[in-house]
């Protein structure tokens, strides 16, 4: 009879701690849905001639938004990551958003008839 004891080390320990549950197939077709869905808007303020751009950019950065999300958080898979990542992707949103904004009053954009 041997006595065998199973010994685990940190390693083990912390490489248990990250695994995640896999999202299943159903959830990335309804995230490819919402996605498609999202697209499908964005192409339809082509033929939107009426919408004045103060509104319409605003309408097309949120969608941006969400669709940035989804696709980070889920195909990216930055959900189940460290926060850090996610952190670090949103910051980088934000910053970009922000100076967009900023070239466009520069250029008077919100003002333009």
């Amino acid at each position: 009879m041997s006595t065998e004891t199973e010994h685990t080390t940190e390693s083990d320990k912390s490489d248990d701690e990250h695994v995640h549950e896999h999202p299943s197939d159903k959830k990335y077709f309804q995230i490819a849905g919402v996605l498609a869905v999202l697209t499908a808007l964005e192409v339809a303020t082509y033929w939107l001639e009426s919408m004045p751009g103060e509104i319409l950019i605003p309408l097309l950065m949120i969608m941006m938004v969400v669709k940035f999300f989804y696709v980070a958080a889920w195909f990216m898979h930055l959900r189940f990551d460290n926060s850090l990542f996610m952190k670090f992707f949103v910051s980088g949103l934000v910053l970009a958003s922000v100076v967009y904004a900023i070239f466009l009053t520069v250029f008077e954009f919100w003002h333009k008839g």
